[in-house]
């Protein structure tokens, strides 16, 4: 029966391709729909590879049955082994009368209904509420975990999201030596942890392995170059001379991690107990980390646990950066989503969660119908103060619109006198390629100087202003190098030259 398995792999890998094909040619309303049709493109691409590799396995005939039953077939009458099989058959469904078929053809189709598909479920349940389904991030148990870390900065959640990534000791993050605790190593591993899950979770269809690859990659060169920001190593005063100072009579104290206004403060802090303390935990640092103080280079025995220990929290921290780096979007979204939040009160928070709900059961409702009374309920969304649609398809509520401006016209002539509604785009729109544009078909080339100007004749006048002040600005190379002649007479050297050509002198 290897054929028929084979056969029923091969109709099982047709249908899958299918149902893939299916679902890419429907455009998702909704980031929930778009995240379950992502979700269940990728359990059927796992699906493919796990059956072509049984397929190809079959096709290699390890053990030699397909041969066999290829030589059964073809040697014998092939009506008798056909009737062979039949009767296994039938001698097998008379023992197990309630065995399931499975459908192929039903099994990869769309589901109409949200209650008959599995990936739906599986979405609401991946994704907690402050995340809307991966537009933002939930960070707060990791705000907590870093404000339970010895001697944080006390950073609130707004500003957390904007320093997470940065373990600099300026921006908020413990020093050197602090890092090496289980606490801060556990502290890290989680938002990296957090991050790649997010990934996942946002991006079914993206290969995550391949990309968290190329990170290890880079974080490998970059250690073996020694070349990872703040995890150097540490040979004599190399940190403080390598150090970048915010002026010249700045002292950078490599002990301390500190910078001191000039030498006298700076000698005056070494005797203190603080600077001892961190000077000999600095020399033990050094020491455990077999490092060779007089040659710069490392001990011939390998590296010690302390700086194994230390290339694990910067694997860890490099990890972070990255992944907050690829995933910026949902990083500033989930700022803005903080800020409205905190400007709000807590009936229109109990109103917004009440809008949600009611929205997801108008769309378990309408699901339950027919395609046509579908576009009938999209036709008669009552707007009638014509706001905005929000991602999902609806007005916006009267007070964001009335909160972001919305109301209030800003043209621009240079625009083609162009309306933008609210003072965000507007602000937004001189960094667009429509208005750069528009400054360009009026000669101006610098256009990080016509910010704000929005009427072509003032940008005409400031242009031809900025065009007459270069010019007066531009020194004649000949009126600077004066020339004598033999009568002590002082002149331009391009005057001296054209008289000494015309043989006047």
């Amino acid at each position: 029966m290897l054929l028929e398995e084979q056969r029923f792999l091969h109709e099982d890998l047709e249908r899958l391709e299918q149902g893939i094909a299916d679902r890419i040619g429907e455009e998702p309303r909704t980031i929930h729909d778009r995240l379950t049709r992502d979700h269940q493109i990728s359990q059927f691409l796992d699906r493919i590879s796990a059956q072509s590799d049984k397929l190809l396995s079959l096709y290699k005939d390890a053990d030699g049955t397909r041969s066999k039953e290829i030589q059964q077939i073809g040697t014998g009458d092939p009506m008798d082994e056909f009737y062979k099989q039949l009767g296994e058959v039938k001698s097998f469904h008379a023992r197990y009368p309630n065995e399931p078929v499975e459908n192929l053809e039903r099994a990869y189709k769309p589901k109409k209904t949200i209650g008959e598909d599995p990936a739906s479920s599986l979405v609401d349940s991946m994704f907690t509420g402050e995340e809307a389904y991966g537009r933002f991030f939930d960070l707060h148990t990791c705000h907590e975990s870093y404000l339970n870390l010895p001697n944080p900065k006390r950073l609130s959640y707004l500003q957390y999201l904007d320093l997470f990534d940065n373990f600099n000791p300026g921006a908020g993050g413990p020093k050197r030596a602090e890092k090496l605790t289980d606490q801060y190593f556990q502290y890290v591993g989680g938002i990296a942890q957090y991050l790649e899950s997010f990934m996942r979770r946002t991006r079914p269809l993206e290969n995550v392995d391949r990309v968290l690859a190329d990170f290890d990659k880079e974080f490998e060169e970059a250690w073996d170059k020694d070349g990872v920001e703040g995890w150097k190593l540490e040979t004599g005063d190399s940190a403080g001379a390598a150090h970048q100072t915010s002026s010249a009579d700045a002292v950078w104290c490599p002990d301390c991690e500190k910078e001191f206004k000039n030498d006298n403060v700076y000698k005056g802090h070494l005797p203190g107990k603080k600077h001892v303390r961190a000077a000999a935990e600095r020399k033990r640092r050094i020491e455990e980390s077999g490092e060779d103080t007089s040659s710069g280079g490392a001990q011939p025995g390998g590296p010690s646990p302390t700086r194994l220990k230390e290339r694990a929290i910067a694997e860890r921290e490099f990890r972070v950066k990255k992944l907050a780096a690829a995933m910026s979007t949902e990083r500033s979204d989930t700022r803005v989503n903080v800020e409205r939040k905190q400007g709000m009160t807590e009936r229109e928070r109990q109103q917004e969660l009440e809008n949600l709900f009611n929205e997801s059961s108008a769309a378990a409702q309408a699901a339950d119908n027919d395609e046509g009374e579908e576009e009938d309920d999209d036709e008669k969304i009552y707007n009638p103060l014509k706001l905005p649609l929000a991602w999902d398809g609806k007005p916006i509520p009267f007070w964001l619109y009335k909160l972001h401006g919305l109301g209030v016209e800003f043209p621009c002539e240079i625009c083609g006198n162009f309306v933008y509604m609210g003072r965000r785009a507007f602000d937004k729109h001189f960094n667009e390629a429509r208005h750069i544009y528009g400054l360009k078909c009026l000669g101006v080339t610098n256009t990080a100087l016509f910010r704000d100007i929005t009427a072509i004749d003032e940008a005409t006048r400031l242009w031809e202003k900025i065009q007459k002040d270069k010019k007066h600005g531009k020194v004649d190379d000949g009126s600077v190098v004066q020339m004598e002649d033999a009568d002590g007479n002082v002149m331009p050297e391009k005057v001296y030259y054209d008289l000494q050509k015309q043989g006047l002198l």
